[in-house]
């Protein structure tokens, strides 16, 4: 199996913004409540456990109401295939509509889904991106301001790094010359034929982060100086964001291996997957200047110096990619685990041991995105040179869960 490392080339900086919340007048209730996508250079230690621990992570508000604790299980429900016959698909990005983009890793396109009847219209293919192993066009998100700007924002691996561009969006041009010409508005992030991260997403700021990996080289995990390794907190513009906690950097938090899921709960907390090498994958509530220990650490450790995942897994079991939050709880995509994960919440700790569904019937999990309410939108990866398919057979699903 292959090493699962990554990297980073600078130091970023998360602005935690305060979120005020009426305290109810009466008494309140304070809820207690990579190596490779399929595993590390070694064996994994094979106990097929779930192993919730505290993060150490802090809330991105004070002073704010009880939270209700989930149930500790729940349950999903494959609801319909939305779409199938897709090449690759990893980053996907709901439209106000309803509709959904998808991105083909290897074929470097971005399509759209109609979510009612499952027609899929290619926008076009995006240029300048070079596919290999891990790496090709990988995460998407909109705009912020996507009801007056139609931008498309895309995380892709180029014949030189990892980057970030975003494209303007013209869904009254022919299919196949919907996407402007790419604008590169961060560069720099190291590439690897493993480990190169991929996630973005638009946080409740409306500041964009970035999951990046160490590309293999361990020792850019803990160099702040790098890009490697990081969740990285930009502007919509690519520029480092203000509050971040390195000063003029765009580093958020660091000692990540290969950051694979970006989420956010009701309260504006952060969350984040990333791959183990031969022991433990993780999922983490993250802290703006957190060190999350790779490649000091695996996993949980008794080092202070280190923020320990809120949950961790065997890399047989999981293999986590996106992540999702709905209904209280983490929804967590695995890929050699070949299932979707459920992490239920109190505030930034696991509330009950993570509970798996959907255990091989669908193969490969690669992302999964809220679609409001209880419903999920959940992306299979068996395409990807390391399921059982070898062209076209990927699809999206509707899932219900609670």
């Amino acid at each position: 199996m292959t090493s699962r490392t990554c990297r980073v080339e600078g130091t970023m900086i998360v602005q935690r913004r305060a979120v005020s919340a009426v305290l109810a007048a009466a008494t309140l209730l304070l809820t207690a409540g990579c190596s490779s996508d399929d595993g590390g250079s070694g064996s994994p230690d094979g106990e097929g456990t779930a192993s919730s621990g505290r993060t150490g992570a802090e809330s991105s508000s004070s002073g704010q109401a009880a939270e209700a604790t989930p149930p500790a299980k729940g349950s999903v429900k494959v609801v319909r295939t939305v779409t199938e016959d897709l090449n690759t698909p990893w980053g996907l990005a709901p439209l106000p509509d309803g509709d959904l983009l998808v991105s083909s890793r290897d074929e470097a396109t971005i399509t759209r889904v109609d979510t009612e009847t499952g027609k899929k219209t290619e926008l076009g293919e995006v240029p300048g991106v070079s596919p290999a192993g891990e790496g090709g066009l990988m995460g998407l998100a909109l705009s912020p301001d996507y009801a007056s700007d139609h931008m498309v924002y895309a995380y892709f691996t180029s014949a030189s790094d990892n980057r970030i561009v975003r494209m303007l969006y013209d869904a009254e041009k022919p299919s196949g010359e919907q996407l402007g010409a790419p604008d590169t508005i961060f560069r720099g992030i190291p590439k690897g034929f493993i480990h190169n991260g991929g996630r973005i997403a638009f946080g409740p700021d409306k500041m964009l982060y970035a999951g990046t990996g160490e590309s293999g080289e361990k020792g850019l995990s803990q160099d702040k100086e790098s890009l490697g390794g990081k969740i990285l907190r930009l502007t919509p513009e690519g520029e480092p964001a203000s509050g971040n906690p390195f000063p003029n950097s765009p580093v958020y938090s660091y000692g990540h291996r290969n950051v694979q899921g970006l989420a956010w709960d009701s309260k504006q907390r952060l969350f984040a997957s990333e791959f183990g090498q031969d022991t433990w994958d993780e999922l983490n509530a993250i802290k703006p200047g957190g060190n999350y220990g790779w490649p000091e650490v695996e996993g949980k450790s008794d080092d202070d110096a280190y923020q320990n995942p809120i949950a961790q897994w065997g890399t047989d079991d999981a293999s986590p990619s996106g992540i999702a939050y709905a209904e209280g709880s983490i929804w967590m995509a695995g890929l050699k685990g070949q299932r979707l994960w459920r992490i239920p919440l109190n505030g930034t700790e696991a509330s009950a041991d993570p509970q798996a569904f959907l255990e091989g019937e669908y193969g490969r999990l690669r992302t999964v995105v809220s679609a409001g309410g209880d419903k999920l939108w959940l992306v299979t990866s068996e395409t990807d040179g390391r399921g059982s398919l070898s062209s076209g057979d990927d699809r999206i699903l509707e899932v219900q869960v609670d």
